[in-house]
């Protein structure tokens, strides 16, 4: 499957994933729902390997050492933002992950000297990002300035965690693997949360129901973003993430009655626009880009 699709299907389960969240923050507190989701992909990806007669074991566990670190940091970091931002403010710091990964890219094509950055694409990640921008409309009151920079600071951990997943896909490891890893990361620090704020709720048919949705997903949707940017462009894929914006605004409109502004309605038709030029600039690479630097692969 090409890797635009796999992005493209990754974005929709990951905001049918946050309408289960939604629901599910009913029942129980955020450090609880971190925990039972990565727990169900743990559990799933083990089954998984040993059915396939599969090993978890890895050749370079500090790859996924700091991936998991700078991806579970990131996710703690979205969700204390999250406590005292408003949801749009939160969601659009985190979104800035493309556009960090932008700036990397570039950055790392300056110190290589070789490698080289489309401008076409940073262009079209930006042109993404614009559209987030209206669509969330975001305020930050002076109070809040702290939870701001932790929003800022789960971006940038984002592109790191979404570079380096790109890094161990080009080292061969496989996406069960990587996800496993990543969903390790995430019962541990789940766990100190909960155990940080012994923060435990009774379990209830709805409940468990909701978090194995979360759960499945989740798993779901992380293999397929893994596999995108691992056989795809990482500026490609960056701009197709926001294509989850999109969706989570369709489900707040049918699910929530969310009514939708005319400036977030621009900002569809700019995410959409985004995710089709990404598309078809991948389409039509120049002979003369190097297929194997990371800055255009």
């Amino acid at each position: 499957m090409p890797a635009s699709l796999l992005m493209v299907l990754a974005t929709l389960l990951f905001a049918t994933m946050g309408v289960c969240v939604k629901l599910a923050s009913a029942h129980y507190d955020a450090g609880e729902i971190v925990l039972y989701r990565s727990l169900v992909g743990v559990v799933i990806l083990m089954g998984i390997s040993r059915w396939r007669g599969q090993s978890l074991r890895t050749p370079v566990p500090a790859m996924h050492f700091w991936r998991s670190i700078s991806g579970v940091l990131a996710m703690a970091l979205w969700f204390y933002s999250m406590s005292s931002l408003p949801i749009a403010t939160a969601m659009t710091l985190n979104y800035m992950s493309s556009v960090w990964m932008a700036l990397f890219l570039i950055g790392g094509g300056v110190l290589l000297g070789s490698a080289r950055v489309d401008p076409r694409l940073v262009a079209v990640v930006l042109l993404g990002f614009v559209g987030v921008a209206l669509v969330l409309r975001p305020t930050i009151e002076h109070n809040q300035l702290w939870y701001g920079l932790a929003g800022l600071a789960s971006g940038m951990l984002s592109a790191l965690a979404y570079l380096q997943v790109t890094t161990l896909g080009r080292a061969g490891e496989p996406e069960y693997r990587i996800v496993f890893y990543f969903s390790l990361g995430g019962v541990t620090i789940g766990a100190l949360i909960v155990l940080t704020m012994g923060s435990w709720h009774a379990h209830s048919i709805k409940g468990v129901a909701l978090l194995l949705a979360i759960g499945l997903l989740a798993t779901a949707a992380q293999l397929m973003m893994t596999r995108a940017y691992g056989i795809g462009k990482t500026l490609v894929n960056a701009s197709l993430q926001y294509l989850g914006i999109v969706f989570s605004f369709v489900y707040g409109a049918l699910l929530f009655g969310n009514v939708p502004t005319s400036s977030a309605l621009i900002g569809i038709c700019l995410i959409v626009v985004a995710g089709l030029a990404a598309t078809l600039l991948s389409s039509r690479k120049a002979p003369a880009d190097n297929p194997h630097s990371i800055i255009e692969s």
